[in-house]
Parts: structure tokens; sequence; C-alpha cells
């Protein structure tokens, strides 16, 4: 017992009261600054330092749970502060709540970094810290708590060393080692803040060969992960309106840059989500105009309509691809909803939700699947808005043979915030995941498209512009390890959490029990027999 009150972080000043809630959340804002539009990414590589400190530094793990939970609520904040003009109050709540799932990881932190962190528990920090992170990554991302927005790995999707990783492993790769790097930094940076400092050293040399191997597991997977070979190309442009007050004004907008794009030589024109608003099958007339467009400039055009369905009940937020003929192949509908932009989560508790903000009045409906659609030949996938967050959504569109990966989207409700730059970022991560190509359209910017390895190719186009702009797309063959593997750093991540788990019980049990039995005659074991 003695050994463990010296292995205790030292005693702080008190201080005011407020001083460490303030600090925490401070601390858990700031990697949100790494993301676009402020594009600080190397911050992330050392954002976590100061939050990892002040975590570590707690003088009980119920402090340090609390100053996880703070830290994350920051977190979330930051990261969302954009959705204030749409859920009001509501948002605090959200961020409040997910921020919870941060308490158990600070408490871990703590446990593995607090006091004097020997090689074996730096080691194993390296290993459970991370984990913990990601498998938060992993409950957040589930689509009725919000979706995967914000995940740290995606703040470096301009980085050719981090896509090599997320080929590898996914964006949740990428996450792993940042997080492991800040966690080995705030190891080198503990003795420096510490009143002892009798281990430094060790502790230091332990933290910088931690950085060592992070840096070889970045150098690993570019040298040795499979890369996507060059296979062909399309010709794709996209139509971005801008900014048109009504549908109707918005609709002849999109006809009038499409109509422009004549003798371009394409083969797929791609107009942003809720392009068209009213129901092609209730309009034939429309569909027609389309359908005799596509015939003027020599492609078939992917529109997205968000309207009510003439053929079912319900509204959809539906993919749809015209050429001369008119509609070809099946429409897709989106299947992973926005909360609350699209439907409200348990309505009838919480409706009163579209009294304080921006919530749906009615609920949109989900589709059944990914659906494969095709142009000169070449197969595509689409999906609409939010759903290009999700890596699993892409992955299994390009697993069912897109060359292609087309994303439609819309964030004018956002349009001076920093949300139509990070819904940009999130198509590199996803190009280079899979080794396809990535179309992000969206309506008033800000659409991109980026090559087979994440790069990118051609101009974004800002929320200032309103134009068509056409890409050559480099298409791609082979598959990347992620493509092939999937998720297997969150479950080998779950597994180590699970082991850790179980190797602690154990040795509480084992620990009670020996305190709990008597001595033996002789003052050792206990005796045999009643």
């Amino acid at each position: 017992m003695a050994a463990r009150r010296e292995d205790a972080p030292p005693a702080r000043g008190r201080g005011s009261r407020w001083a460490r809630p303030v600090a925490a959340a401070a601390a858990g804002a700031l990697p949100a600054l790494a993301f676009p539009a402020p594009s600080l990414w190397w911050l992330a590589w050392v954002g976590l330092v100061p939050w990892l400190l002040l975590v570590r530094g707690a003088a009980s793990g119920r402090q340090a749970a609390l100053t996880g939970w703070i830290g994350g609520t920051g977190f979330m904040l930051a990261v969302h502060h954009w959705l204030l003009p749409s859920l009001h109050v509501f948002l605090f709540v959200l961020a409040a709540l997910l921020g919870l799932l941060w308490a158990p990881w600070g408490w871990l932190v703590r446990r593995l970094l607090g006091g004097r962190a020997g090689p074996g528990r730096l080691a194993a920090a390296l290993v459970l810290v991370p984990s913990g992170w990601l498998v938060i990554e992993l409950v957040r991302s589930w689509e009725y708590l919000g979706g995967p927005w914000g995940v740290l790995g995606a703040s470096q999707w301009q980085i050719s060393p981090a896509l090599r990783l997320a080929s590898a492993g996914g964006v949740w790769l990428v996450t792993f080692v940042l997080v492991a790097v800040n966690c080995a930094l705030a190891a080198l940076a503990a003795p420096l803040t510490a009143r002892r400092t009798g281990r430094s050293a060790a502790e230091a040399v332990a933290a910088a060969v931690a950085l060592a191997v992070c840096c070889g597991a970045v150098a690993a997977a570019w040298a040795w992960a499979p890369r996507p070979r060059a296979d062909g190309e399309l010709r794709v442009a996209v139509v971005q309106p801008g900014v048109v007050k009504g549908q109707h004004a918005r609709l002849e907008r999109s006809e009038a840059l499409t109509r422009g794009l004549k003798g371009r030589g394409l083969d797929l024109v791609v107009w942003g989500e809720s392009s068209v608003s009213f129901d092609l099958g209730a309009h034939p007339r429309l569909r027609k105009r389309i359908a005799d467009l596509s015939s003027q400039v020599g492609a078939r055009i992917l529109v997205n309509v968000d309207a009510r369905r003439s053929d079912r009940p319900g509204i959809y937020k539906s993919s749809i691809l015209i050429g001369p003929d008119g509609t070809v192949g099946k429409r897709y509908d989106k299947t992973r909803l926005v909360p609350f932009g699209e439907y409200v989560p348990a309505r009838s508790l919480l409706g009163w939700a579209t009294s304080v903000g921006r919530a749906a009045g009615e609920d949109r409906l989900r589709g059944d699947g990914p659906v494969m659609m095709e142009t000169s030949g070449e197969k595509f996938g689409p999906l609409v808005c939010f759903e290009s967050a999700f890596p699993d959504m892409s992955r299994q569109i390009a697993l069912d043979g897109a060359r292609l990966i087309v994303t439609q989207s819309s964030t004018s409700t956002f349009q001076d915030s920093w949300a139509p730059a990070q819904h940009a970022s999130l198509g590199a991560l996803r190009a280079a995941e899979t080794g396809r190509p990535m179309v992000h359209a969206t309506l008033t910017g800000i659409s991109a498209v980026y090559g087979p390895r994440g790069e990118r190719t051609g101009p974004w186009l800002g929320t200032d512009r309103s134009t068509a702009q056409v890409y050559t797309v480099p298409l791609a063959t082979g598959s990347t390890l992620y493509l092939r593997t999937g998720d297997w750093i969150v479950h080998a991540a779950t597994a180590a959490l699970v082991l850790y788990g179980a190797a602690s019980c154990v040795r509480g049990i084992l620990r009670r029990r020996r305190a709990g039995s008597p001595p033996g005659p002789s003052g050792g074991s206990p005796a045999a027999g009643p």
C-alpha cells in the first residue's frame, strides 16, 4: 500500500474551484482547430497533450473521470459549434451527454499515466489510451447519436502519410496513431511538470521509444500498404448553382449551368443534394426536361430529389440517374438520416426540439441499402450528404464493384461556418480507404473531387461559386488493406480493453483474497482445515 501511495501524483494547490473545469473544457476544445476551416492539421499530433496532463494530474480517479467528461464536452461543442443556430440549447445537452463517453477514458489515463509511469505501464498506455479513444469514436459514430463527425483522424485529410495509414486501417488507424503520439508526448512532458524527477530519464527514454514506434508504423504503412493501380478515367462535371432563393430558381440555374457543358466530352454530370424538389414520377414534364438536357450535353445526369414520393407514402431523399431516354436503373434512397435535421429520434418524447431549433418538421424515410449505377460502362455508387462520413458505407459500395463513389450534398444551412470545408474534406479519407475516386458535389459549396489515393483532383469550388466544373477523374483497380479487412484496428482496440479489464478484475479479486485471508500458525499461508 505504501508503494501505491508513492506512485500517486503529487498534491496540487487548490486555487480557484473553476480553474480545472475551465482548463479541461479549453484543453478538450483545442484539437477542434485541426479540422477545416482552420486546418491546423499539425495540432492533432500535439493538441491532446494539455488535456492528458490535466487528467494525469488529477487527485483521484473520480476527478480524472470528471476532467475527461468536461474535456469531452468541450471537444464536442467545438467540433459541432456550427450547429448552434439550428439546435440552440439542445446542442449543449447533446455535447454533455456525448462528453460522458470520455469519463471512463479519463479514469484510464490517470491509472496508466499517473505517478511514475515506468516502461511497462507506458507501453500499456500507448495501446490502451488510444484504444479507449477509438471505442469512444466508434460509439458516438452510431448514426442515432450523430454519426462520425469530428473523428480525430479525419483532421489529416490532406497529409499523404496519414492517407496511407487510412488505406491500411481506415480513419480509425489514423486516430489510433494520433492519440498514441499525444500519449507519448504527454509522458515526455510529465517529468517536467512533476516535483519529483528521480526517474525522469527512464520515463523520457521510454516515451522516446514509443514515439519511434509510432513513426515506424507510419513508415511501414507508407512502404508496404497496397496501392491502387491507375486504370482509365472518367470526365465528370459538378454543377454547383450556389445560393439561389426558391426551388424553381435553383432548378433553372442548374439547368442553365448544365447546358453550358455541351460538347465537353462528359461521362457524367452530378447535381447536389435536393437539387430537385419535385417528385419526377408526378412531374413527367420535368423528367423529360432533364432527359432532353442529358441528350444535349451527351452525358447522364445524376440528380437528387427531396420530395414526397408519388409511388409510396413519405418523403425521401433520392439519387436518380437520368439519361436521354429518361430514368436509368434503380433510384437510391438515402439510408442514414441526420438526427433532428431529417428526422427527430423518438419524436413523441423529443418533438419539442422543433420549437427551439430547425429540427425536421416531418421525418424523412429510409431507403433499403446501396445501389449500383452505371455510366459509360463504369459502375458507380451514390451517397447522400451525411453518409460520406461513414467509412463502412463507401467500403461497401467499393466491395459491390463501384469504380467511383459520388456524394451529393448540401450544407447551405451552415454556409458561413466550418461545416462545408469539413464535409468536403471527408471525401479524401473515403477515397484513400477504398482506393476509389470520390466526387463530392454540393448545391452551394464546397464541392471537391479526390483521386483513388485521396489526393485532390482539380479545384475546390468554394461557397462563393456558382459554376459548373469539369474534372478528369482517375480510376483505379486493386484493393486497399482497409477494403480487404475492414475495421480491424477497432476490433483489436476493443479486445485490448476487454483483456485489460478482465486482467484488472482478476488482480483485484486475488488482492482482496490475500488481504482477507487470516495468517497461518507461522504467519505465512493460512492453515488448512476448519
